[in-house]
């Protein structure tokens, strides 16, 4: 089958937003390998209720418009809603249009040519928004099925502030330099802001069904965040089911999926 498009950002400012890098791509071929699609089928096949498909960090939105406008292939339906977060409010905007452009031109798709053997059949799901947001600090509680995470997993001395007061004297390159290291800076080992989120999983995910799917470099060690994971109460799961295997040291990527063991 040939490869899902990926979908466009030449829209997107890069000078303030994010741009699509080999961990995005990674995601997105993680997301519809046969492994990853397979498992996601199984998973939420016979549950009445829409999943509700949550990207922590959206960026240019890549990751999230290749989800919504490619849902029935990697879940097997098109009954999904997805929502983005984001710290940055241009990455909001920026992603926002990358996902419907994304979705028109699945659903632009011509019949004849989606019934090809090569071409995935389109089917899109449902976009709701991007919210500027604290991780996923405003959403209900056991509200979200899949979560998607590609968090600033770049060691750094320290993590930028999350508000910072504008003043006559600050330069437009300053609040973009700002803005942008909020997708990098991952504080001691990278794994500051990780870490966060790992810690709310058990409350953010659905307890039936919940999966989340986040990224990890070398250095913050992802054999120890799996065995932490484990360790939870409840019974969870955590496996590495996509990796970059091309870069040594700290740089090497990887994926792992985290969800609740039956």
């Amino acid at each position: 089958m040939a490869m899902l498009p990926t979908p466009l950002t030449s829209h997107v400012s890069y000078d303030q937003v994010y741009e699509p890098a080999e961990d995005s791509y990674l995601l997105l071929d993680t997301l519809s390998s046969g492994t990853e699609t397979a498992f996601l089928r199984a998973h939420f096949s016979g549950h009445p209720s829409v999943p509700l498909v949550l990207e922590v960090g959206t960026g240019s939105g890549v990751v999230l418009a290749f989800i919504t406008a490619h849902a029935e292939h990697v879940l097997g339906r098109s009954d999904v809603v997805t929502l983005g977060t984001d710290l940055n409010i241009f990455a909001c905007g920026a992603a926002s249009v990358t996902v419907v452009d994304a979705v028109e031109a699945t659903q632009s798709m011509p019949s004849s040519e989606a019934r090809e053997d090569t071409i995935p059949k389109p089917g899109s799901g449902v976009f709701l928004d991007t919210l500027k947001m604290d991780l996923a600090s405003s959403c209900r509680p056991n509200i979200v099925d899949i979560l998607i995470f590609n968090p600033p997993y770049v060691p750094t001395e320290h993590l930028p502030t999350a508000h910072t007061e504008e003043s006559s004297t600050q330069t437009t390159f300053d609040r973009d330099s700002h803005l942008l290291s909020f997708s990098y800076a991952g504080g001691t080992d990278g794994m500051e802001v990780t870490n966060r989120l790992l810690s709310q999983l058990p409350s953010i995910l659905s307890p039936d069904r919940g999966v989340a799917y986040v990224l990890l470099c070398a250095q913050n060690r992802p054999e120890e965040v799996k065995s932490r994971i484990r360790e939870w109460e409840g019974g969870w799961c955590a496996e590495t089911v996509g990796g970059s295997g091309k870069k040594a040291g700290w740089e090497k990527l990887s994926i792992i999926r985290i969800w609740k063991g039956v």
